[in-house]
């Protein structure tokens, strides 16, 4: 026992009993014990204590990373690929009737005003829905969080751009103070919840802290409904209030990547700058220059260089000697693929897509797709979650509302806001192996046409209608494909039945048909 628990002892024994218990059981663990390499380090602060302290700085680096690192760059550029991609987060409106069915017209309605909205979605009108949420995927990634304000319906000095009254404020989060903290009134970091956690409201800086209009010098905010404004947060503790960036682990690695990538870029340039010296016997041939008779040093020696070049200029005692380096450095690309396959396991990120190398055999190349695909597969639905299914219902809401969209009589109230929303999918190594894997299971009954269509990135009810204009489009001009199943089946029937005629007309023609005969 220490001298605290015989203190205890004779008033709490059986709290002494439990002390000592508990040091027993966390001993038995060699991880919990601090040694000589080993220093157990500990983070008992909460998540919000944790990043008060860390995540403004973390941001900051995440930032400068992705403006001065290309390999944080070219991280960045592929998770906005395949999370958003360049067509963005597709959504496809399943309306339903009463019967069950999807209400087609309906659906197609959504559609199409939706499309129109996706132009300029965003309150300055520069950016459209694709553009903005991959801006807001990188910010996301790379910051911690990203932060919009929802304009509804009429809005002080503000014009929409679309029938429907709804656009999108986008706010780097700078707007969303860390020092912004009354617990009186249940604020924490700049966000105000209720005794249950719930989000009550955000306290959102009036201008941009970094901005060139000084109002980083104060922390004049304004209150905005939680109603109002869309938090997508990067967060790994229960409880978490802010989010922290997807570099948060890896910072420290890819900072030493870039200085000593540059290190050795500049130890490859001094190298491949040849330098001599003349080396003498002993040093006591050495005669130190004397100036001429203006002061002046004589100029070093120099010698022309050229093949078969011969030097027959050196005095008695001297020879040339070369400085020699070992640059450019055979391990530096084996050390810094051992680093970016440690820093592509802590971004979610496949090592070839960091690393741009395609060098693996074809089994290890899909293996190692087919993992990546499950982080962007959960990077992707995080996304839809927190962004694109309230900025969907928010827009669809206001669609309704401001008489922009009409819901028809038959059209089940309850379903009015579901939809598929589909991101980038994963590619097809071999597209042969795969479309007949898909053929199997639709022919088996195990996997649908909508399935196989959403697969490989498009809209079932487009592709049908876009298939069926186009197949009646080549009937109407003769044209014969093997896509088209029915036409092909169908000519085949008549061609058939045409030679059945045929053959029956020489019996008909025995009998006294139209060729006649002797009478």
């Amino acid at each position: 026992m220490n001298r605290l628990d015989k203190i205890l002892a004779p008033v709490f024994p059986g709290l002494v009993a439990e002390r000592l218990r508990a040091r027993n059981v966390i001993q038995a663990f060699e991880g919990a014990q601090i040694t000589r390499t080993h220093k157990a380090k500990k983070q008992t602060r909460s998540a919000d204590v944790a990043l008060q302290h860390a995540g403004k700085s973390l941001r900051d680096q995440s930032r400068k990373l992705d403006e001065d690192h290309d390999l944080v760059t070219g991280l960045f550029d592929r998770l906005e690929e395949r999370v958003v991609g360049g067509s963005g987060i597709a959504v496809e409106p399943i309306p339903l009737d009463y019967s069950g069915a999807v209400h087609l017209d309906f659906a197609a309605a959504i559609k199409s005003l939706w499309g129109e909205w996706s132009l300029s979605p965003e309150a300055s009108g520069e950016l459209s829905r694709p553009q903005m949420e991959r801006q807001i995927c990188r910010t996301w990634l790379r910051d911690g969080e990203a932060l919009a304000q929802e304009l509804r319906g009429r809005v002080p000095n503000y014009e929409h751009l679309h029938a429907v009254p709804y656009a999108l404020e986008l706010l780097e989060p700078d707007y969303l103070p860390w020092e912004k903290n009354d617990l009186s009134q249940g604020i924490v970091q700049g966000i105000e919840r209720s005794s249950w956690r719930r989000v009550k409201a955000f306290h959102l800086l009036k201008g941009h802290p970094g901005g060139t209009l000084g109002h980083g010098l104060t922390l004049d905010t304004k209150r905005v409904p939680a109603e109002q404004v869309i938090h997508i947060a990067y967060r790994k503790r229960i409880g978490q209030n802010r989010g922290q960036p997807l570099l948060h682990a890896v910072i420290i690695r890819l900072a030493d990547i870039k200085d000593y990538e540059e290190s050795e870029r500049v130890a490859a340039r001094i190298s491949a700058a040849l330098a001599m010296y003349i080396k003498k016997g002993v040093p006591d041939d050495y005669v130190e220059p004397k100036p001429d008779a203006n002061g002046q040093l004589p100029s070093a020696r120099t010698f022309p260089i050229g093949p078969g070049m011969v030097i027959d200029t050196l005095t008695p005692g001297e020879d040339i000697g070369m400085i020699e380096s070992n640059r450019p450095n055979p391990f530096l690309e084996g050390f810094r693929n051992g680093q970016l396959k440690a820093i592509a396991a802590g971004t979610r990120v496949g090592y070839s897509s960091l690393s741009r190398s395609y060098d693996g055999t074809y089994s290890s190349q899909r293996q190692e797709l087919v993992e990546a695909q499950l982080g962007y597969d959960q990077l992707q639905h995080d996304f839809i979650d927190s962004w694109c299914r309230r900025v969907y219902r928010s827009w669809l809401q206001m669609a309704i509302v401001s008489g922009a969209l009409t819901v028809p009589a038959d059209v089940d109230p309850r379903s009015i806001y579901g939809a598929i929303y589909q991101g980038p999918v994963m590619p097809w190594i071999n597209p042969v192996h795969e479309a007949n894997a898909w053929d199997v299971l639709v022919k088996a009954g195990f996997a649908d046409e909508a399935e196989v269509c959403r697969a490989r990135g498009r809209n079932p009810q487009e592709l049908k209608r876009t298939r069926a204009a186009e197949i009646q489009t080549n009937r109407d001009d003769g044209l014969v494909f093997s896509s088209d199943f029915y036409h092909e089946i169908y000519g085949k029937t008549q061609a058939n039945e045409q030679a059945k005629t045929k053959e029956k007309k020489p019996a008909a023609d025995e009998t006294g048909g139209v060729d006649g005969g002797d009478e």
